[in-house]
């Protein structure tokens, strides 16, 4: 799970809880569902930033040649 989908946990999680009726479906409790998919988009969103900051410390290993001779002139 990458940022975007913890962006979109976080929406759908965000609607869940505030903009439904707690009592809309009978089965299941859909302002808890709302609150679950929250933390979950906030873990992943967290889990994201932390996998890209350790991706960025990567080192690369640039190899230059300079004996290389010119183009010749035009």
């Amino acid at each position: 799970m990458g940022i975007g989908s913890g962006i979109f946990l976080i929406v759908v999680g965000a609607i869940l809880a505030f903009a439904i009726a707690p009592d809309t479906w009978d089965v299941v409790n859909l302002n808890i569902v709302g609150y679950i998919c929250i933390a979950a988009g906030i873990l992943a969103l967290v889990m994201g930033l932390i996998y890209n900051q350790q991706r960025s410390h990567t080192s690369h290993r640039v190899e230059r040649y300079e004996n290389r001779t010119p183009p010749p002139a035009v």
